[in-house]
């Protein structure tokens, strides 16, 4: 099991800057308790240093064609596809997932810069007819300004190029506030954009305290446009920093993902399905299944077999050959994981498979199976991100999507039936931002990611992703002069 090195800097008006001076955060790697480096973290000067940076090379990058700028971004995603043996494996050090899920990220990531590059070439405005021959009356798209985008840690090099792809494209400058248990990868991410070509101050990269850059940049006239990815409860506080500055923010947030499970499918088949989806990340995925509703008629076949997939899950480091799933990501999760558990016992829910930690070095918690979970437990009002599967029985239609839709969350959600006219009926009546059916594949840079109620608004990915970094103005001209 070889490991790489990590890098650890920000990127402020183009010059990768170090610890000097600085205070520093401690890198982990949360499946064998080592120190991967010291993280540098800005300053209230170096976060001014990015606006005034961002600021400067604003005018230059949003008179850029798009042409070219798709140029450089496509530079960019070819940098990360050559690189993305040593930058999965960073991302594996410093986040846990197994080095194949990484792979996939990485290869993700670089996809969503790619089709952004090519996105920016088709910001269309529009000629509206107007109710006089004299008057011509043209809607322009435009560039907002100066973005500020707010990454996790869960998916260290997708969210940064969703954020960084989609607000270059658009013609504006990006200060990325990348995560600090996982700031590797954003290193890496930016340093193709910034060996691409890309030029002086367009891409910022800085780390910190969360609620102090937030206020730092939020606060700031310099930022025009915001875009955050976490937990439900910090967006609430950034949405209230840029109501305050009224400032437009995207934000993808918590989820509690409703899976429905009809009868009239192959069991097996869905069980191996729903176990690879909820263990991938060890559950510390926004869109992880996490409430499967399963009909009468199946339960009990389908929880002995979900059972069984979980315990034939192999744990282990990230790169290590042979792993399906590896830690928690830091202690605070493995703690918060620890407590689910301790209350779906507490609620009457019967465990069927995992409920523990692995004793030793590392944040690693066995695949977990609860079934006849009760409403009253808190995991199902509260979003478990992690390795916990909810299996609770339904018997008919209309009651399983009244229980789906019962929470305030609605980012994702998935079905798995074979009845066509239920397809239509599941998507009209699924209160949620994404619904797969029959696959939880619902991830790609030419579609919507986001949520509604609770989850969040706005929208990453697809021409909606471009749309949010970009200004509508009217010009009406009259041929009477």
């Amino acid at each position: 099991m070889s490991s790489e090195s990590p890098d650890l800097k920000l990127f402020i008006d183009g010059e990768w800057l170090g610890v000097q001076g600085r205070a520093t955060h401690s890198v982990i790697d949360p499946a064998t308790g080592r120190s991967l480096g010291e993280l540098p973290l800005a300053s209230a000067q170096d976060l001014d240093r990015a606006l005034e940076s961002a600021a400067a090379a604003w005018p230059g990058w949003r008179a850029t064609p798009a042409v070219e700028r798709g140029r450089l971004m496509r530079r960019a995603a070819g940098l990360i596809r050559e690189r993305r043996e040593r930058i999965a494996r960073l991302l594996t050090q410093e986040e846990g997932k197994p080095l194949a899920e990484a792979l996939v990220e990485v290869d993700g990531a670089a996809g969503h810069i790619e089709w952004m590059a090519e996105e920016g070439r088709r910001a269309y405005g529009r000629v509206v007819p107007g109710a006089s021959s004299q008057l011509r009356q043209t809607i322009l798209k435009q560039p907002i300004g100066v973005a500020a985008g707010f990454a996790p840690w869960n998916f260290p090099a997708t969210t940064p190029a969703r954020k960084l792809s989609a607000s270059l494209a658009a013609g504006c400058c990006c200060i990325l506030k990348a995560p600090e248990e996982a700031p590797a990868t954003a290193v890496e991410i930016v340093r193709a954009f910034a060996e691409a070509g890309v030029p002086r101050g367009v891409v910022q990269l800085v780390f910190g305290d969360p609620p102090a850059v937030s206020r730092h940049l939020i606060g700031s006239p310099v930022v025009r446009k915001v875009s955050f990815t976490g937990s439900t409860a910090v967006g609430r506080q950034l949405a209230t920093l840029a109501a305050q500055e009224v400032k437009p923010i995207t934000m993808e947030l918590g989820g509690h993902a409703p899976v429905l499970v009809f009868d009239d499918v192959d069991p097996g088949q869905v069980v191996a399905l729903c176990a690879a989806a909820k263990y991938r990340n060890a559950g510390q995925v926004c869109v992880s299944p996490t409430r499967f509703f399963v009909h009468e008629r199946i339960y009990d076949d389908f929880a002995a077999r979900f059972a069984a997939a979980a315990n034939a899950v192999q744990l282990g480091h990230g790169l290590e050959n042979g792993t399906a799933m590896g830690p928690l990501a830091n202690t605070r999760r493995l703690a918060a994981v620890a407590d689910t558990v301790a209350d779906l016992q507490r609620s009457g829910a019967r465990l069927l498979a995992g409920g523990e930690r692995l004793e030793g070095i590392g944040n690693f918690f066995r695949p977990t199976v609860f079934r006849d979970v009760p409403p009253e437990a808190r995991a199902m009002r509260e979003e478990p991100f992690g390795p916990i599967a909810l299996l609770i029985p339904f018997r008919d239609e209309d009651e399983v999507i009244a229980r789906a839709n019962a929470l305030p969350y609605g980012l994702a959600a998935y079905a798995f039936t074979r009845d066509a006219g239920r397809h239509i009926r599941l998507s009209e009546a699924l209160e949620t931002g994404m619904l797969g059916i029959n696959t939880f594949t619902i991830n790609g840079p030419e579609t919507t990611w986001g949520g509604v109620k609770e989850s969040g608004y706005g929208s990453e990915g697809a021409s909606e992703g471009l749309e949010a970094y970009q200004v509508t103005k009217l010009v009406v001209q009259s041929s009477a002069f």
